[in-house]
């Protein structure tokens, strides 16, 4: 999931610039960022959930049963059947309904729009659905959320990325693998260079 967030910011200098800026302003270059902070980096953890809407974790939810007939759109779901709902680029389903309206580029990496709807990822609202939904909802949902907006927090904070010399953000591969679990078909490569005091860099020496 971080290697999802990192390509998408790394590839967008001007998202990478504003999260650097949101940082700064909360934390400053004095010490580093805590789950504290959280709360007052909306726009990291609404990075952290776009990401997630475009690539999350599992191709395919769960299976479902219907427990009564249903119809969706043109088709008659008895009750009893077995569904299986691919969870990717779900929106892809919605048609012409709310998100697509909400949305003027569905497939665009756009943090801000999260915030501006009020979504919530958490098996509340169905454009986002990472994690599943109701009683098979994930356990770690949260655990999971907090993992990715500390790890890209960090990352982010402490150093400034850009992509290899004679590669455009048109030349990365962003296609999934052709598992169930969907990470990047091609590892990520990218230069950091540090953006933090010396001292806030932590080393752990290693006896060899």
């Amino acid at each position: 999931m971080v290697e999802w967030a990192m390509s998408k910011v790394i590839r967008n200098l001007v998202v990478q610039k504003k999260m650097q800026e949101k940082l700064d302003s909360v934390i400053s270059h004095e010490r580093i960022m805590t789950k504290a902070d959280f709360p007052s980096l909306p726009y990291l953890q609404c990075s952290v959930k776009e990401s997630l809407r475009l690539h999350p974790l599992t191709l395919l939810m769960l299976l479902h049963k219907a427990s009564s007939d249903v119809k969706l759109d043109s088709y008659d779901i008895p009750k009893g059947s077995n569904l299986v709902v691919r969870s990717t680029n779900l929106d892809e389903y919605l048609g012409n309904h709310t998100l697509s309206e909400a949305l003027e580029w569905p497939f665009k990496f756009r943090p801000k729009w999260l915030k501006e709807e009020n979504i919530d990822i958490k098996g509340h609202n169905f454009w986002v659905l990472p994690f599943e939904v109701g009683w098979r909802v994930c356990p770690g949902t949260q655990l999971g959320i907090n993992l990715v907006t500390s790890i890209l927090g960090h990352l982010l904070q402490h150093f400034q990325w850009a992509l290899l010399d004679g590669v455009g953000p048109g030349n990365v591969d962003m296609e999934k693998n052709s598992g169930i679990v969907a990470f990047m078909r091609t590892p990520l490569l990218a230069v950091a260079v540090s953006r933090l005091l010396s001292h806030l860099y932590k080393h752990v020496l290693v006896d060899r």
